[in-house]
């Protein structure tokens, strides 16, 4: 394989019309972010573009796909904000979008290619292949498929049916080199001794995913393919059928194609399925935002800008081109995902911060009772806790010393603030509290004085009511906390923490 590294657009893009591209994932299992990479930047060429975007579900493997699954599918879609021009729940022109359901239009197009000589029946046990294969690796030779069956006669195809042996259709390679432009990589190409005749259909009948795959992108005038690296060693095997569907009149064109790097996991391997982060329901679960995580998806591969990391989902659509997206692997980051969407929940109004903390102020994330969540605290803190949690589930912990009887027990946290003389503290404290204006600034001031009296900082005086009353060492900031908490819930804690050191 070469690359001479020259990516170009096709000509009807460049002509100024609108792409066509795809999104088929097949319904098995959670949604990989992987896989949601791939799907934006889908949507966003699609988009930037004023072109299509078509959602095609690819279940022709009845013993992993569901039905949950596709459910699943269409669901995460929704809630990322995508929205798609044809395919399930909206229709369209090439209906239907489940390969399942267009199972006789493969089999056509199986017995055009065999009937044109595109494709042949190979006969060849697996017992066969495996022996063939490992006399090739011995003598240094490719081990792929040998085109045993390539040339068979009429005798030779009806002695193997005479022994009751099944077939399974294999395309019939071109005996030449094969170059391409990926839009990414540049220009290709494969070697023909490097990519052999190849399956389209098993033996029982049912077609493979490297027939319907083409077949589909042919007959919905899929005009560009963007895809993960990982089918790269397909894309010359589909150029060639390619160009046997166009001679059988089947499709209009060949698409153009453009190949994503990896997402690299730990240890510089490709984020597999298995791997924690790489599920999507993840971080729904801890309240990621779409916006955020989407953002943060963006930057596996291409970027707005050297210096900026920050951006919407509409800033990235309008400078969306495919033409920068990065060959390299992009190895997926954590800590710089949960960063991007810290930033994304800052910048939300307070209003539809507070309506998206809503799931996680109930059970069963919330550890208070449910008639003990009070609105109006909870409106009165938010402005606060925006500006601290990384993730929306982070919301929980932060504002549970509102709504529980007591403050969560955290003896590392006890340990660490009550120190010798923190009773002496909590008394003046508690005594300048009672005394106080019931507002943030006056508790501030309060604190402030009781410190003073004990040759303490503010830092250190307050640390000892902060666990009193919220059961943290690390928190919202205190004195707002202890207005909207109140008076009397502040005056019991420290009457607690009182009882608790003198036992």
């Amino acid at each position: 394989m070469a690359n001479t590294n020259s990516p170009k657009l096709s000509t009807s893009l460049e002509q100024g019309v609108p792409p066509r591209v795809r999104f088929c994932p097949s319904p098995t299992g959670n949604p990989h972010v992987g896989l949601v990479r791939t799907a934006l930047f889908n949507w966003a060429f699609a988009r930037h573009h004023g072109g299509t975007l078509v959602f095609r579900i690819e279940d022709t493997d009845a013993a992993r796909d569901s039905e949950e699954s596709y459910d699943q599918l269409l669901d995460s879609m929704r809630w990322l904000g995508f929205d798609w021009d044809e395919g399930p729940e909206v229709g369209g022109p090439h209906a239907p979008y489940r390969q399942s359901q267009r199972m006789d239009i493969y089999k056509d197009v199986a017995e055009k290619l065999l009937a044109g000589g595109y494709a042949y029946h190979c006969y060849c046990t697996t017992e066969e292949l495996d022996t063939r294969r490992e006399a090739a690796r011995a003598a240094g030779k490719p081990s792929g498929y040998d085109g045993h069956c390539r040339d068979l006669t009429a005798e030779q195809t009806a002695a193997y049916e005479a022994e009751g042996r099944t077939s399974i259709v294999r395309f019939r390679m071109p005996d030449e080199a094969l170059t391409f432009t990926d839009l990414v990589r540049g220009e290709l190409t494969f070697q023909p001794e490097n990519v052999p005749d190849y399956g389209i259909v098993r033996a029982n009948g049912a077609p493979l995913y490297t027939l319907v795959n083409p077949v589909d992108d042919a007959l919905m005038e899929i005009t560009h393919v963007l895809r993960g690296e990982d089918l790269l060693s397909s894309t010359p095997r589909q150029i060639a059928l390619y160009k046997a569907l166009i001679e059988l009149g089947i499709a209009k064109e060949t698409p153009v194609f453009g190949h994503l790097p990896y997402v690299m996991g730990e240890g510089n391997k490709k984020l597999s399925k298995r791997d924690p982060q790489a599920s999507l329901n993840l971080y729904r679960e801890r309240g990621f935002l779409p916006q955020g995580l989407l953002n943060y998806l963006s930057l596996l591969g291409w970027s707005i800008a050297e210096d900026r990391d920050i951006f919407s989902v509409e800033e990235m659509v309008a400078a969306f081109d495919i033409k920068d997206v990065n060959a390299n692997p992009a190895r997926f980051d954590l800590k710089k995902c949960e960063h991007i969407n810290a930033e994304h929940i800052r910048m939300l109004d307070v209003k539809t911060f507070t309506e998206s903390c809503g799931p996680w102020l109930k059970a069963p994330f919330a550890p208070w009772a449910p008639e003990a969540f009070d609105a109006a605290r909870f409106e009165a803190i938010a402005p606060y806790a925006q500006t601290r949690v990384t993730v929306l589930s982070d919301i929980t912990a932060n504002v549970d010393f509102l709504f529980l009887e007591e403050p969560v027990e955290d003896e590392v946290s006890w340990a660490k603030a009550m120190k010798e003389g923190s009773d002496a503290l909590l008394v003046t404290a508690r005594a300048k509290l009672i005394e106080s204006e019931w507002n943030a600034e006056a508790l501030k001031n309060a604190i402030l004085a009781a410190g003073e009296e004990h040759g303490l900082k503010l830092g250190k005086a307050q640390a000892p009511v902060r666990v009193a009353v919220t059961g943290r060492t690390i928190g919202l900031p205190l004195f707002e906390s202890l207005e909207i908490l109140g008076r009397e819930k502040t005056v019991a804690r420290i009457d607690a923490a009182l009882a608790k050191l003198a036992a």
